[in-house]
């Protein structure tokens, strides 16, 4: 069972491979980046990386329906759905810029190729992008095959970034001394290296802000419970007072009741 599931999952993603390859093979001369398919409830959904999707589209979409035809009857698709994005940054895109030299080669020759080469150097590096390194093998320009190096700013080479941060193409350019291979690799702008530590520097006038609003508070309090011990006191004081008083307006009462008595008793007696 096991076997047979791994044995669907391989087929499903060679016939992806396979759509991905027919589409970037007919989709020359505009810029194409990439095609990458999805598989959804409604159909089969293939997306278009492009810099130039109005040449992908065509007039009227005849080369959408003609390329959505050709992939319902060779990879029998039932509904294959075609969506374009556009690239926005060109230069920074390694398979554009592959695409590029191989065109440049095919059309001028190998007598321009170092121009062509420091070119797209110079772009790249407009563009954004930290580093770019251009490879160019073939029968260029004598008859013996070389590898000529175009190279510019800080590419990674070990290490999981340089699998997961470096974008990377191949392109072919067919001449008549022969095939021509082109290997582009770049950086792209934003890339996070994992050596690339930025120090924050401790702001110290916050700090002494916040220390300072402390300092008022903890003094308010201060205050409130100084106050608060003020208040007690002159209640505790007045309360003292007041107790001799009444005392002694008791024992005038007293003293007052007593000779009122008195003098009744003696009225009487006489």
């Amino acid at each position: 069972m096991i076997f047979l599931i791994e044995r669907e999952f391989v087929k499903q993603k060679k016939k992806e491979f396979q759509v991905e390859e027919f589409v970037s093979s007919n989709l020359k001369n505009v810029e194409h980046s990439g095609t990458k398919m999805q598989r959804t409830p409604l159909g089969e959904k293939i997306i278009i990386s492009s810099s130039r999707p109005g040449l992908v589209v065509g007039r009227e979409g005849k080369n959408i329906k003609k390329l959505t035809s050709q992939l319902k009857n060779r990879f029998k698709l039932e509904n294959p759905q075609i969506e374009i994005n556009e690239v926005e940054n060109v230069n920074a895109n390694s398979k554009i810029v592959a695409e590029k030299i191989a065109g440049s080669l095919e059309r001028f020759g190998l007598n321009r190729f170092k121009g062509v080469g420091h070119k797209s150097l110079s772009e790249a590096m407009g563009a954004g992008a930290l580093g770019i390194e251009i490879l160019i093998s073939g029968k260029v320009p004598s008859s013996r095959a070389k590898t000529w190096r175009f190279y510019a700013g800080y590419l990674k080479k070990c290490g999981d970034i340089a699998i997961t941060g470096v974008d990377k193409a191949y392109a072919t350019a067919h001449l008549k001394s022969g095939a021509v291979g082109i290997q582009v690799r770049i950086m792209p702008p934003g890339t996070k290296l994992p050596d690339d530590i930025q120090l924050v520097e401790e702001k110290e006038e916050k700090v002494e802000e916040v220390k300072e609003e402390k300092s008022e508070e903890r003094e308010d309090s201060e205050k409130k419970e100084s106050e608060e011990k003020t208040d007690k006191k002159k209640s505790e004081e007045s309360k003292e007072k007041s107790e001799p008083e009444e005392e002694e307006a008791a024992e005038e009462e007293e003293i007052k009741e007593s000779s009122e008595d008195k003098e009744t008793e003696e009225k009487t007696e006489k």
